[in-house]
C-alpha cells in the first residue's frame, strides 16, 4: 500500500532532528493538491515539531504547495526535492532559507 500524505505528516514529529533546528521557531503551511489534497501545519519551536491537519491559525513562516503524489515521491527517493522545485512541481513561499534547512531537520528514510 503506497504512503499517503496523512502517513507522511504523522511521521514528521518522530523523524525530527532537534539538534539540526536549534533556534528555529517556524510555522510551515503545507498545501497539497491531487489525490490526497488537503492542508497541514507543522510548527517547529523549542526543539519540537508538532503537526496538525488544517491551515495555520496565524501567518506562516513558509508555505509549500505540491501535488500529493509528487511530495510522497520526494520522501521515498523517487523524486529529487530540488529538481521538483526547479521543475515547478513544488512551490514555496515565505522564508526560502527555511526551506533549505528543512531537508536537514528530518531524517528521511
Amino acid at each position: 500500500m503506497p504512503l499517503s500524505i496523512s502517513d507522511l505528516m504523522s511521521k514528521m514529529p518522530s523523524a525530527f532532528l532537534p539538534e539540526k533546528a536549534q533556534g528555529v521557531n517556524a510555522t510551515i503551511h503545507f498545501k497539497f493538491t491531487g489525490e490526497n489534497a488537503g492542508e497541514w501545519t507543522a510548527t517547529i519551536k523549542d526543539g519540537k515539531c508538532d503537526v496538525a491537519q488544517g491551515a495555520p491559525s496565524g501567518p506562516a513562516t513558509m508555505s509549500l504547495t505540491a501535488d500529493s503524489a509528487d511530495y510522497v515521491k520526494i520522501f521515498t527517493g523517487e523524486l529529487d526535492g530540488m529538481a521538483a522545485f526547479m521543475q515547478g512541481k513544488i512551490k514555496l513561499g515565505g522564508d526560502l532559507n527555511l526551506a533549505m534547512k528543512l531537508m536537514q531537520m528530518f531524517k528521511i528514510r
